[in-house]
């Protein structure tokens, strides 16, 4: 099959919901299988893997929608939440996608794709001028393919290396 096939096959049946605390396992199982492919030290992956889950009390202050498949099979995660003013680009206000991750199983269909235009959605709905995504080093590519602007860091300290901002306002 094609990679352009590939891609399409899914969408007619990817349903995007707001998650809900009898999720959290599935989520963070989507989330454990997506580090696990991370080109990084098996330590490095084992030790910060703890940071990267999500917990009930995140469902309070984050806005966490899940990917299903046809079978109800959570397969991809999107969580966000209004941006610090000092991460965003200036003047700028923004959503920060805490975070984004698909099934490995699952990559490269367009599940990742649907759940960063629902964050973009999101910002738009609630009068955002665009997304700000914190990336891990290997989803680069993810976010440059999709058009999202690389911001510099200005900010050592602050600023995070891999740092992508998709304008939701013109």
């Amino acid at each position: 099959m094609n990679p352009a096939a590939l891609t399409k096959l899914p969408l007619a049946t990817l349903q995007l919901r707001p998650a809900h605390a009898p999720d959290l396992p599935a989520i963070n199982g989507v989330i454990e299988r997506a580090i696990a492919n991370w080109q990084l030290p098996e330590r490095v992956k084992r030790l910060s893997l703890p940071s990267y889950r999500y917990h009930a009390h995140d469902l309070l202050h984050l806005h966490v929608v899940v990917a299903e498949d046809a079978s109800g099979a959570v397969i991809g995660v999107a969580a966000w939440e209004p941006a610090d003013p000092r991460d965003q680009p200036a003047d700028k206000r923004g959503l920060l996608l805490h975070g984004l991750y698909v099934d490995p199983a699952h990559q490269h269909r367009g599940a990742g794709s649907r759940l960063l235009d629902a964050a973009a959605e999101a910002a738009r709905t609630q009068g955002f001028d665009g997304v700000l995504a914190k990336a891990q080093a290997d989803a680069n590519g993810f976010f440059e393919a999709r058009g999202l602007q690389r911001l510099p860091v200005e900010d050592a300290a602050r600023h995070y290396p891999h740092r992508f901002w998709l304008a939701t306002k013109h």
